[in-house]
């Protein structure tokens, strides 16, 4: 799940060296922190945040594929 989210990221960014992905536990949940370089914040979100729901879509289906809660944050 972490490459995926690491991919689709690196794909939007002129900076993907700078693409990071931190993975915690939090009660039941799997949470994936995404960091970018700070001028590719919007590329990741894109406009009214339609990148962002979209990069959590895809992840979600694939954990439901594997039965699994994620949560994607942009930090």
């Amino acid at each position: 799940m972490k490459e995926l989210i690491e991919v689709i990221a690196k794909a939007l960014v002129d900076h993907p060296e700078q693409v990071q992905v931190r993975e915690r536990q939090q009660d039941k949940m799997i949470v994936y922190q995404l960091s970018v370089a700070p001028e590719d914040m919007g590329k990741v979100i894109g406009k009214q945040g339609r990148i962002a729901k979209a990069l959590r879509t895809v992840v979600g289906a694939a954990a439901v594929k594997k039965e699994e809660r994620v949560h994607v944050e942009i930090v």
